[in-house]
């Protein structure tokens, strides 16, 4: 069969898959590597064909196929770049943010967790005058997907704050690069870039809602591993924005104070 009509096989049997296929993926999801990496290393498709012989008679890994980076005749993401691009955010499922591994916390939350918690509190936060809750969600969901490629540079990292951006920002071109360009890795770049130079009621919003997040997490790890986690509060407070910010975190505050106070009695 086609390897452009892989919407209609289904998939072979297992005793069929090549030997080193875990070898393959793991080259993907566990070497650091870049989006550019991922060009060269391109994702491939599974076909339901038996691997085919090349010129010299060797046998062709089933499944391995050179797959381009462009975009459809729609203007759209090509279907491998789509998986390229979604293979490569894999690793904001996997790795885990770096605050908390400093701070011994075992299992801690992975960047992806973190980002999804901020879509939430985008989505059921009430209706505010000039902004627009739809483009809130989509800034959460995007602002720290530049680490993927970076990973999570910390404070304790002592990168200045004008590297970070300039790797994150050269990271994002790359992410972008990788799903082909076009409409959709245009708003990635403008979302993220927004939030990046807090530029909108929306991006004002979302970072609000990024410091919330953090000291939620960081009361419900004080009560899951029975520490004291202040750095967190110390470092969020008095830069909350909008009242829907302060609002929430004061809520946080009064909860973890009472739980402080109940401790000590």
């Amino acid at each position: 069969m086609a390897v452009n009509s892989w919407t209609h096989f289904a998939p072979p049997p297992l005793r069929s898959l090549p030997r080193f296929s875990f070898a393959f993926f793991s080259r993907i999801f566990l070497r650091p590597v870049s989006a550019t990496a991922f060009r060269r290393r391109s994702l491939v498709l599974v076909r339901a064909q038996a691997p085919s012989t090349d010129d010299c008679g060797s046998n062709l890994p089933l499944g391995l196929e050179e797959s381009g980076h462009s975009l459809g005749s729609t203007g759209s993401p090509s279907s491998s770049s789509v998986i390229d691009f979604l293979t490569l955010c894999h690793r904001l499922k996997t790795t885990k943010r770096k605050g908390w591994i400093n701070h011994g916390i075992n299992g801690p939350e992975s960047i992806a967790d973190h980002m999804y918690r901020m879509a939430l509190m985008s989505l059921i936060a009430d209706d505010l005058p000039g902004v627009n809750r739809e483009r809130c969600i989509k800034i959460a969901l995007v602002h720290d997907i530049a680490e993927a490629i970076v990973g999570d540079i910390t404070p304790s990292d002592g990168v200045p704050k004008e590297e970070k951006s300039r790797r994150e920002s050269a990271a994002l071109n790359e992410i972008c690069q990788l799903l082909g360009g076009g409409k959709r890795a245009d708003e990635i770049k403008e979302l993220w870039t927004e939030y990046e130079n807090n530029a909108s009621l929306e991006a004002n919003l979302v970072k609000d809602f990024d410091k919330v997040e953090l000291i939620l997490q960081a009361f419900e790890y004080e009560i899951e591993h029975g520490k004291v986690l202040d750095e967190f509060f110390h470092s969020t407070a008095g830069k909350f924005q909008t009242e829907v910010g302060k609002s929430w975190a004061a809520e946080v505050l009064s909860r973890r104070n009472s739980r402080l106070r109940n401790s000590q009695n």
